[in-house]
């Protein structure tokens, strides 16, 4: 339909080469994901860099605003499993993580184009991060000392408007906190 009415959304993939428990080469006859839109054209993104995807972006809005729908693939790579029951060590192997994070690691790609540009050196970047972490040390420390809100704040600031509709759902019914606020 994005395609036939040429509207401007730019579709996104984030291409981590893995899902739940199995490579994508496992499940995925074409893994080049941007190929697999038939006539929306894609792009592929290195997803690890962080200028690449300012960039693409930037040229997305752009282009699906002129011409239409457009498909990002951005290739990262995650560094753990999808969750707890997926500890991510079954169909990978530690090699190829530390691999990745010494060749692909997404801070240290912005860090060695900072000071290769000098657009910083190295005593700045440890200022800025010593900053940093300070600031979020603070930030820590006073969300752990800050109070849990009121139950009656559950329900507040989620986004529903009047006349939005989701079917089976009545609004004005729907929105109740419950005795014991859980």
């Amino acid at each position: 339909m994005a395609g036939i009415w040429n509207l401007p959304i730019v579709y996104i993939c984030e291409n981590n080469h893995y899902a739940m428990g199995t490579a994508q080469k496992r499940h995925a006859h074409n893994t080049a994901f941007h190929q697999r839109g038939d006539l929306i054209p894609g792009l592929y993104v290195d997803g690890q860099n962080v200028l690449m995807v300012r960039e693409a972006i930037k040229f997305a809005g752009e282009y699906a605003k002129k011409n239409g729908p457009l498909f990002l693939e951005f290739d990262t790579y995650r560094y753990h499993g999808h969750s707890m029951s997926d500890p991510g060590i079954t169909y990978r192997t530690k090699d190829e993580v530390a691999e990745v994070r010494q060749t692909r690691d997404p801070v240290e790609i912005c860090r060695n184009m900072i000071l290769k540009h000098s657009w910083a050196t190295e005593a700045e970047l440890k200022d800025i991060e010593k900053s940093i972490r300070k600031r979020l040390d603070q930030e820590v420390e006073q969300i752990r000392k800050d109070p849990f809100p009121p139950k009656e704040e559950l329900y507040t600031d989620i986004g529903v408007t009047k006349g939005h509709y989701i079917r089976g759902v009545n609004i004005e019914t729907s929105i109740q906190i419950p005795e014991g606020g859980h």
